[in-house]
């Protein structure tokens, strides 16, 4: 049996989406030189969302690229024998930029640690700057978000799940855990 509980609905996502992206214009001061990067695959889409709403408050139209992360995960062989990967899309120099790293739920660590080493496959950024939808601790590794939409604390065996309508047909965000 499982049991899940919806802790944020599609309004709620929106309106810490809103936070997030002006927490982000206020620090932001040099938009020329930043360019966005969504982890694939909800960091993806959260990225499009945040930069269609800096387009709307700030009238900057940033570019933006989107990493898989697959072959530099530390748990590659653990979790596939055949991994799947989605491609990584930067169609810019990313050296001596800022870059905006999106994604939907921080946990270990591990995710973002993947990506940096992604990132820099790529160019040496100028700064990396860390906005996550939700962050649920237990950290593995010393990462910690600049921007974060809400924290929940959450136990090891509860799980976090992002539905956003672009590959879900919904925004919510839930807390499952498995009851025995």
């Amino acid at each position: 049996m499982k049991y899940e509980k919806e802790i944020l609905n599609a309004h709620e996502l929106d309106n810490i989406l809103t936070r997030l992206t002006f927490q982000i214009i206020e620090k932001c001061t040099d938009f020329e030189n930043t360019k966005i990067v969504g982890i694939k695959r909800r960091g993806a889409i959260l990225a499009d969302r945040i930069k269609d709403k800096i387009k709307q408050f700030k009238n900057k139209d940033i570019e933006i690229g989107y990493l898989d992360i697959t072959l530099y995960r530390d748990d590659l062989t653990e979790i596939s024998e055949f991994p799947i990967i989605k491609g990584t899309e930067i169609h810019f120099n990313v050296k001596n930029k800022n870059i905006i790293l999106v994604d939907d739920v921080i946990f270990t660590g591990r995710t973002v640690r993947a990506a940096l080493d992604a990132i820099t496959d790529y160019g040496r950024p100028k700064k990396i700057i860390l906005a996550v939808l939700i962050d649920r601790g237990h950290r593995e590794l010393p990462i910690q978000p600049n921007y974060k939409g809400k924290y929940v604390p959450t136990s090891l065996d509860e799980r976090i799940n992002v539905k956003l309508k672009e590959l879900d047909g919904i925004d919510s965000i839930s807390i499952s855990k498995n009851i025995k």
